[in-house]
């Protein structure tokens, strides 16, 4: 088993939902946060180029503030988002390059590989590519984010055993979810010797307001313990881990993630009983599983609010309060300038962009007919 990442500590600051102040992202409170995650000692910051405004603010909040050898940043290429020559493929490095200012990156990584996007990896050669940029020295670690089933994460760590690392969505809630098989792609991660950055272990915050049902198992255990404390610490439980991202929107979720993260040394069998309690609980609950990457907003052609109108109807299934959840979808969706569910052509981009493989479509239509009627 490689040993990659052996001296990163296992929190890593997901720059995916940055706080935001009059639309854009706020740099003075990303300063403050980036200042708090280092002085604990952590030192792992993953964006994209696909993430709108983080490379440029991580610049600012990070690499113009402190030494470039006191960190580590890891950015990712999206070659399935509009792209039709390798050239424009390749542009993504140069940009997200001259965004961060990063001279380097010490991780790179493919993004959002399965499905459907996997062939323009191919198609673009983006495997040797990659490592013609490691060997330039602008790249020194390289590895792909996977969203798809374990025989095909099989596959593609079959045919590159050069790729170092993986980044893989796992949390409680999904473990043995058969929709997104976070134990079995674990496991096929760890066989093929690769160790795993972890990616969405609140599930979109999701974990961090779980149902009252299940807080009331997490609280009975640990009174004091943030819902969504229980979900990284999971994450952080399993062997072969680099680092769990968490997407930190405040100072708030920063302090509270330090807090646990800063001393973890694992979690006790009392602790992972209550996990798996929890878990059971989870189950009897059907929620959309959107994570709000909105990677299908970025393929959509009628703009529509699709996470926003999934948000809303998961408070109406967890909190049954219909007037709740029609001003989430009134403020998340036509408070931003979106379209409505019921304005889907039910063409299905946004679907073959999905990394939790929902039935966008499906959910959209009966959105129209619970919240829009």
């Amino acid at each position: 088993m490689s040993d990659l990442g052996k001296d990163i500590k296992k929190l890593g600051f997901g720059l995916m939902r940055l706080p935001k102040k009059d639309g854009t992202i706020d740099i003075e409170q990303t300063k403050e946060m980036v200042d708090l995650f280092l002085e604990a000692g952590f030192t792992y910051f993953d964006t994209a180029w696909a993430y709108a405004g983080s490379e440029d603010a991580i610049r600012q909040a990070l690499v113009e503030r402190y030494p470039r050898e006191s960190f580590q940043l890891a950015t990712k290429n999206a070659a399935w988002i509009n792209c039709k020559t390798k050239e424009e493929a390749y542009e993504q490095f140069d940009v997200s390059l001259k965004q961060t200012g990063a001279g380097y990156f010490d991780f790179y990584l493919l993004h959002n590989l399965g499905e459907g996007r996997s062939h323009y990896f191919d198609d673009f050669d983006m495997w040797n590519w990659v490592q013609e940029k490691k060997k330039e020295g602008l790249i020194k670690h390289v590895g792909f984010s996977f969203h798809s089933t374990p025989e095909e994460l099989e596959k593609i760590l079959d045919a590159h055993p050069e790729m170092e690392f993986v980044q893989l969505q796992i949390n409680y809630a999904d473990w043995d979810n058969p929709a997104v098989q976070s134990r079995r792609c674990y496991e096929i991660a760890r066989k093929y010797g690769k160790p795993v950055i972890i990616m969405e272990p609140v599930k979109g915050g999701m974990l961090a307001t779980p149902p009252e049902s299940v807080e009331k198992i997490l609280k009975d255990s640990e009174p004091e313990a943030s819902a969504a404390s229980w979900a990284v610490r999971f994450a952080a439980n399993l062997e072969g881990v680099i680092t769990v991202l968490s997407g930190m929107s405040n100072v708030e979720q920063m302090k509270d993630n330090i807090s646990y993260m800063k001393e973890f040394t694992g979690l006790s069998e009392n602790q992972q009983r209550t996990l798996e309690k929890a878990r059971e609980e989870l189950t009897k609950i059907s929620l959309i599983p959107c994570t709000t990457c909105n990677y299908c907003a970025k393929v959509c052609p009628m703009n529509i609010g699709i996470s926003g109108s999934f948000t809303a109807i998961n408070y109406l299934t967890l909190y049954n309060d219909m007037d709740m959840a029609k001003h989430q979808e009134n403020w998340l969706v036509g408070g931003h300038g979106l379209k409505r569910a019921n304005e889907c052509i039910q063409c299905g981009k946004c679907e073959e962009a999905c990394p939790q493989q929902i039935k966008i479509r499906e959910h959209l239509s009966e959105i129209s007919e619970t919240l829009l009627k």
